[in-house]
Protein backbone atom coordinates (compact mmCIF):
# COMPACT_ATOMS: atom_id res chain seq x y z
CA UNK A 1 0.00 0.00 0.00
CA UNK A 2 2.47 2.38 0.74
CA UNK A 3 4.12 1.35 -2.58
CA UNK A 4 1.47 2.45 -4.39
CA UNK A 5 0.33 5.14 -2.81
CA UNK A 6 3.84 6.44 -2.83
CA UNK A 7 3.38 6.40 -6.29
CA UNK A 8 0.07 8.36 -7.01
CA UNK A 9 1.69 11.35 -4.34
CA UNK A 10 4.75 11.54 -5.87
CA UNK A 11 3.19 12.09 -9.30
CA UNK A 12 1.69 15.29 -8.27
CA UNK A 13 3.81 16.30 -5.71
CA UNK A 14 5.39 20.30 -6.29
CA UNK A 15 3.49 19.92 -9.77
CA UNK A 16 2.27 23.31 -11.67
CA UNK A 17 -1.32 23.20 -12.05
CA UNK A 18 -2.68 20.74 -9.52
CA UNK A 19 -6.17 21.83 -8.36
CA UNK A 20 -7.09 21.76 -4.82
CA UNK A 21 -11.03 21.63 -3.95
CA UNK A 22 -12.23 22.55 -0.97
CA UNK A 23 -14.33 20.47 1.59
CA UNK A 24 -15.07 23.58 3.74
CA UNK A 25 -17.87 25.73 3.56
CA UNK A 26 -16.50 28.34 5.85
CA UNK A 27 -12.41 28.25 6.56
CA UNK A 28 -9.69 25.61 3.94
CA UNK A 29 -9.59 22.25 3.84
CA UNK A 30 -8.12 21.15 0.73
CA UNK A 31 -8.41 17.94 -1.24
CA UNK A 32 -6.80 17.19 -4.59
CA UNK A 33 -6.57 14.52 -6.96
CA UNK A 34 -3.31 12.77 -5.22
CA UNK A 35 -5.34 12.12 -2.40
CA UNK A 36 -8.34 10.12 -3.95
CA UNK A 37 -5.68 8.35 -6.72
CA UNK A 38 -3.53 7.43 -3.52
CA UNK A 39 -6.59 6.27 -1.22
CA UNK A 40 -7.92 4.27 -4.54
CA UNK A 41 -4.57 2.47 -5.07
CA UNK A 42 -4.63 1.41 -2.01
CA UNK A 43 -7.94 0.54 -1.48
CA UNK A 44 -7.35 -1.87 -4.53
CA UNK A 45 -4.22 -3.74 -2.91
CA UNK A 46 -6.85 -4.50 -0.12
CA UNK A 47 -9.70 -5.70 -2.71
CA UNK A 48 -6.86 -8.29 -3.37
CA UNK A 49 -4.96 -9.26 -0.46
CA UNK A 50 -7.13 -8.53 2.05
CA UNK A 51 -10.56 -8.75 1.05
CA UNK A 52 -12.30 -9.94 4.30
CA UNK A 53 -10.91 -6.71 6.08
CA UNK A 54 -13.22 -3.83 6.63
CA UNK A 55 -11.40 -0.17 5.24
CA UNK A 56 -11.96 3.76 7.22
CA UNK A 57 -10.56 5.77 4.49
CA UNK A 58 -10.26 9.93 4.36
CA UNK A 59 -11.43 10.47 0.96
CA UNK A 60 -13.88 7.29 0.58
CA UNK A 61 -15.06 6.75 4.18
CA UNK A 62 -16.05 2.92 5.81
CA UNK A 63 -16.66 -0.53 4.14
CA UNK A 64 -17.47 -3.38 5.66
CA UNK A 65 -15.74 -6.17 6.60
CA UNK A 66 -16.05 -9.48 8.02
CA UNK A 67 -12.74 -10.55 9.67
CA UNK A 68 -12.68 -8.06 12.83
CA UNK A 69 -9.87 -5.51 11.28
CA UNK A 70 -9.82 -2.35 10.00
CA UNK A 71 -7.04 -0.45 7.79
CA UNK A 72 -7.18 2.77 8.33
CA UNK A 73 -6.29 5.29 5.67
CA UNK A 74 -5.41 8.70 5.22
CA UNK A 75 -3.88 9.13 1.91
CA UNK A 76 -2.26 12.48 2.37
CA UNK A 77 -2.19 13.47 5.75
CA UNK A 78 -1.20 17.54 5.64
CA UNK A 79 -2.80 17.92 2.32
CA UNK A 80 -2.42 21.81 3.49
CA UNK A 81 1.30 21.22 2.95
CA UNK A 82 1.44 19.21 0.43
CA UNK A 83 0.10 21.95 -1.79
CA UNK A 84 2.40 24.39 -0.68
CA UNK A 85 5.31 22.10 -1.15
CA UNK A 86 6.82 21.48 1.99
CA UNK A 87 7.44 18.00 2.79
CA UNK A 88 6.45 17.43 5.85
CA UNK A 89 3.21 15.43 4.72
CA UNK A 90 2.83 11.94 4.59
CA UNK A 91 0.48 8.57 4.02
CA UNK A 92 -1.20 7.11 7.07
CA UNK A 93 -1.66 3.14 7.07
CA UNK A 94 -2.67 1.16 10.22
CA UNK A 95 -4.88 -1.66 11.20
CA UNK A 96 -6.73 -1.91 14.31
CA UNK A 97 -9.03 -4.35 15.66
CA UNK A 98 -11.53 -3.85 18.67
CA UNK A 99 -9.20 -2.66 21.29
CA UNK A 100 -7.29 -0.07 18.62
CA UNK A 101 -4.64 0.13 16.49
CA UNK A 102 -1.29 -2.46 16.90
CA UNK A 103 0.28 -1.54 13.57
CA UNK A 104 0.71 1.60 11.71
CA UNK A 105 3.23 3.24 9.56
CA UNK A 106 3.84 6.90 8.33
CA UNK A 107 5.04 7.18 4.99
CA UNK A 108 7.04 10.15 4.11
CA UNK A 109 7.43 9.26 -0.09
CA UNK A 110 9.59 12.87 -0.99
CA UNK A 111 12.42 12.10 1.85
CA UNK A 112 11.80 8.43 1.50
CA UNK A 113 11.35 7.73 4.97
CA UNK A 114 9.25 5.09 6.65
CA UNK A 115 8.13 4.82 10.16
CA UNK A 116 6.16 1.75 11.64
CA UNK A 117 5.49 1.01 14.35
CA UNK A 118 3.76 -2.53 16.14
CA UNK A 119 4.03 -6.31 16.42
CA UNK A 120 6.87 -6.25 18.42
CA UNK A 121 8.86 -3.86 15.89
CA UNK A 122 9.58 -0.34 15.72
CA UNK A 123 11.83 1.28 13.26
CA UNK A 124 12.20 3.92 10.17
CA UNK A 125 13.43 3.02 7.07
CA UNK A 126 15.08 6.14 4.83
CA UNK A 127 18.32 8.22 3.36
CA UNK A 128 20.26 6.58 6.47
CA UNK A 129 19.17 3.50 6.50
CA UNK A 130 16.48 1.42 8.40
CA UNK A 131 17.49 2.29 12.57
CA UNK A 132 15.40 1.32 15.40
CA UNK A 133 13.00 3.90 16.57
CA UNK A 134 13.15 5.10 20.65
CA UNK A 135 11.72 7.65 22.02
CA UNK A 136 13.44 10.23 24.21
CA UNK A 137 14.18 9.81 27.79
CA UNK A 138 12.44 12.14 30.44
CA UNK A 139 13.61 15.25 31.03
CA UNK A 140 11.69 18.57 32.60
CA UNK A 141 9.38 20.25 30.57
CA UNK A 142 11.91 23.17 30.70
CA UNK A 143 13.88 21.38 28.32
CA UNK A 144 11.63 19.99 25.99
CA UNK A 145 10.70 20.41 22.27
CA UNK A 146 6.80 20.51 21.42
CA UNK A 147 5.31 19.95 17.88
CA UNK A 148 1.74 20.39 16.56
CA UNK A 149 0.04 21.54 13.58
CA UNK A 150 -1.56 24.60 13.68
CA UNK A 151 -0.82 27.80 16.32
CA UNK A 152 -4.45 28.46 16.56
CA UNK A 153 -4.71 24.42 17.65
CA UNK A 154 -8.68 24.12 18.12
CA UNK A 155 -11.20 25.70 19.82
CA UNK A 156 -9.84 28.82 22.17
CA UNK A 157 -10.56 27.12 25.08
CA UNK A 158 -8.28 24.39 23.63
CA UNK A 159 -6.34 27.06 22.97
CA UNK A 160 -5.66 28.44 26.18
CA UNK A 161 -4.95 24.72 27.68
CA UNK A 162 -2.42 23.89 24.55
CA UNK A 163 -0.38 27.78 25.66
CA UNK A 164 -0.43 26.65 28.86
CA UNK A 165 2.10 23.61 28.16
CA UNK A 166 3.49 26.11 25.63
CA UNK A 167 4.55 28.42 28.17
CA UNK A 168 6.32 25.95 30.29
CA UNK A 169 8.67 24.08 27.57
CA UNK A 170 11.81 25.24 25.82
CA UNK A 171 10.48 25.75 22.52
CA UNK A 172 7.51 25.40 20.13
CA UNK A 173 7.52 24.49 16.62
CA UNK A 174 4.07 24.21 14.44
CA UNK A 175 3.26 23.02 10.72
CA UNK A 176 4.52 19.33 11.35
CA UNK A 177 1.06 17.26 10.44
CA UNK A 178 1.77 13.52 10.92
CA UNK A 179 5.61 14.30 10.30
CA UNK A 180 5.73 15.11 13.48
CA UNK A 181 4.88 12.23 15.53
CA UNK A 182 7.39 10.64 13.15
CA UNK A 183 9.86 12.92 14.76
CA UNK A 184 8.66 11.90 18.67
CA UNK A 185 9.01 8.85 17.66
CA UNK A 186 12.84 8.85 16.30
CA UNK A 187 13.55 10.69 19.48
CA UNK A 188 13.94 13.88 18.05
CA UNK A 189 11.03 16.04 20.29
CA UNK A 190 9.48 15.63 23.07
CA UNK A 191 5.23 16.55 22.83
CA UNK A 192 3.34 16.58 20.39
CA UNK A 193 -0.12 18.09 21.33
CA UNK A 194 -3.01 19.03 18.59
CA UNK A 195 -6.91 19.29 18.77
CA UNK A 196 -9.86 18.80 16.31
CA UNK A 197 -8.55 15.46 14.99
CA UNK A 198 -10.25 12.68 12.84
CA UNK A 199 -10.05 8.33 13.43
CA UNK A 200 -7.79 8.56 10.44
CA UNK A 201 -5.22 11.21 11.61
CA UNK A 202 -4.01 9.19 14.84
CA UNK A 203 -4.19 5.89 14.16
CA UNK A 204 -1.35 5.08 12.76
CA UNK A 205 0.82 7.77 14.71
CA UNK A 206 -0.45 5.93 18.09
CA UNK A 207 0.75 2.59 16.79
CA UNK A 208 4.45 4.07 15.69
CA UNK A 209 5.06 6.05 18.93
CA UNK A 210 3.52 3.46 21.48
CA UNK A 211 6.17 0.97 19.99
CA UNK A 212 9.01 3.05 20.21
CA UNK A 213 8.50 3.82 23.79
CA UNK A 214 6.04 6.92 23.45
CA UNK A 215 2.43 7.51 25.75
CA UNK A 216 -0.55 8.66 23.78
CA UNK A 217 -3.68 9.36 25.27
CA UNK A 218 -6.79 12.15 24.96
CA UNK A 219 -6.20 15.35 26.96
CA UNK A 220 -7.67 13.34 29.90
CA UNK A 221 -5.57 10.90 30.19
CA UNK A 222 -7.92 8.29 28.08
CA UNK A 223 -7.83 6.48 24.71
CA UNK A 224 -7.25 8.71 21.57
CA UNK A 225 -8.50 6.53 19.04
CA UNK A 226 -10.93 8.24 17.55
CA UNK A 227 -9.28 11.50 17.02
CA UNK A 228 -10.41 14.66 18.95
CA UNK A 229 -7.87 15.74 21.13
CA UNK A 230 -4.23 13.99 21.24
CA UNK A 231 -1.58 14.38 23.80
CA UNK A 232 1.51 12.44 22.53
CA UNK A 233 4.79 11.77 24.77
CA UNK A 234 7.95 10.47 24.80
CA UNK A 235 7.80 8.78 27.87
CA UNK A 236 5.49 8.45 31.18
CA UNK A 237 7.43 11.52 33.11
CA UNK A 238 6.93 14.42 30.14
CA UNK A 239 3.10 12.60 29.72
CA UNK A 240 2.55 13.40 33.19
CA UNK A 241 3.47 16.73 33.27
CA UNK A 242 1.41 18.07 30.79
CA UNK A 243 -0.99 16.22 31.00
CA UNK A 244 -1.16 17.94 34.68
CA UNK A 245 -1.00 21.02 32.69
CA UNK A 246 -3.70 20.66 30.25
CA UNK A 247 -6.15 19.11 33.42
CA UNK A 248 -5.33 21.97 35.13
CA UNK A 249 -6.46 24.58 32.22
CA UNK A 250 -9.87 22.71 32.63
CA UNK A 251 -9.05 20.31 29.77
Amino acid sequence: MADVAQVETLRHFRVSGLVADNKWSVGFDPVTEADRAAELAMRKVLAEMRPDDAILGEEFGYSEGTSGLTWVLDPIDGTRGYISGTPTWGVLISVRDETGPFFGMICQPYIGERFVGGLGEAWVDGPHGRNDLKTRTARPLSECVMLSTFPEVGTPVEKAAFDAVRKQVQLTRYGMDCYGYALLAAGQVDLVIEAGLQAYDVQAPIAVVQAAGGVVTDWRGGPAHEGGRMLAAANADVHAAALGILQQAGE
